[in-house]
């Protein structure tokens, strides 16, 4: 989300809410804090205005104001919009949420979208859709699936790549701008909104008279769920969606021996080998394959990743 197209709805706080961003810009944080701050004065229930300050805060080294307007926004706008809560927990001003807000996931994407398959792939080298196809061929060989469903399919990229294998293809995403540059390429038999935060029963992927239980015998979920702490919701839906001897194929970033899972400063979550074994024998998915590899870039240096290729018991 583009905060700085955001208006305070007051034309002299958005101006000094524009000097401010031109401060900014140029590495005037603290000053930039400081005429962010008398914006406010005027309009204190802009909710993007306090979400601004606090990076501003943030960044000249104010980390307890930074708490504090972190804190201002998720009480204006406690459906948060903004990721507030992700990042006052990085800052240490409240616990890491097991889940982030729906909508906070659905706008970076819908804000992401016409610039998705080139920035993630040409300059950030993203390489999981490839990676994973390669893991699925690997162990299934040129077997065909009656039927796909890639969870989080994004604009694609995954479904370009199991297409010629799918006899029928399902792609359900949060954002609905995602789903539309989907649409555009033409791969999928049917595209849907889907929340994997929600159950089963609320989620989008078992509508009455469309979609029923137990009818994927491959379900993905390439690069989705960083966006995701605690991943019981996932692995719920994810086997009743899967047919039995049905394979489950995804990834996650890294996190190494930290815990189930952590909240890295990109405000996606890593989780750990251990946790994911652990939800694996829980939901009755036998692991297959496990390849640790680097799935993208970012900011210059590498971000590891582990893919699973799994297999709901009989």
């Amino acid at each position: 989300m583009n905060l700085n197209q955001l208006s305070s709805g007051d034309l002299i706080a958005d101006r000094r809410a524009e000097y401010a961003h031109m401060l900014a810009e140029s590495g005037d944080h603290t000053d930039a804090a400081d005429l962010m701050s008398q914006a406010l004065e005027l309009v204190p229930d802009w909710a993007a205005g306090w979400f601004r300050l606090a990076d501003y805060q943030e960044k000249s080294g104010r980390k307890e104001a930074a708490v504090a307007a972190l804190k201002k926004v998720l009480e204006l706008n406690p459906d948060d919009i903004f990721g507030a809560g992700l990042k006052l927990a990085l800052l240490g001003g409240a616990e890491t949420p097991e889940q982030p807000s729906s909508l906070y996931v659905a706008q970076l994407f819908d804000d992401y979208a016409d610039r998705f398959d080139k920035s993630l792939v040409e300059k950030l080298h993203y390489t999981v859709p490839e990676k994973l196809a390669a893991l699925i061929a690997a162990q299934a060989g040129n077997q065909r699936f009656a039927h796909v469903i890639d969870l989080g399919c994004g604009t694609g990229l995954f479904g370009e790549r199991i297409r010629d294998k799918a006899d029928h293809l399902e792609g359900f995403d949060l954002s609905a701008n995602m789903l539309a540059k989907a649409e555009e390429k033409g791969i999928y038999d049917r595209l849907a909104q889907a929340d994997l935060s929600l159950p089963p029963e609320s989620c989008g992927l078992f509508a009455k008279g469309k979609a029923s239980e137990n009818r994927a015998n491959l379900v993905s979920a390439a690069d989705v769920l960083m966006y995701l702490g605690n991943l019981d919701s996932v692995f719920v839906i994810a086997s009743k969606l899967i047919a039995d001897d049905g394979l489950f194929a995804f990834s996650v970033e890294d996190g190494g021996d930290e815990g189930d899972f952590v909240l890295r400063e990109s405000l996606r979550y890593a989780h750990s080998e251990r946790y994911i074994r652990q939800l694996c024998k829980r939901f009755g998915l036998d692991i297959l394959d496990i390849h640790k590899t680097t799935i993208r870039n970012d900011g210059g240096k590498p971000v590891f990743g582990i893919l699973f290729l799994t297999k709901k018991s009989a």
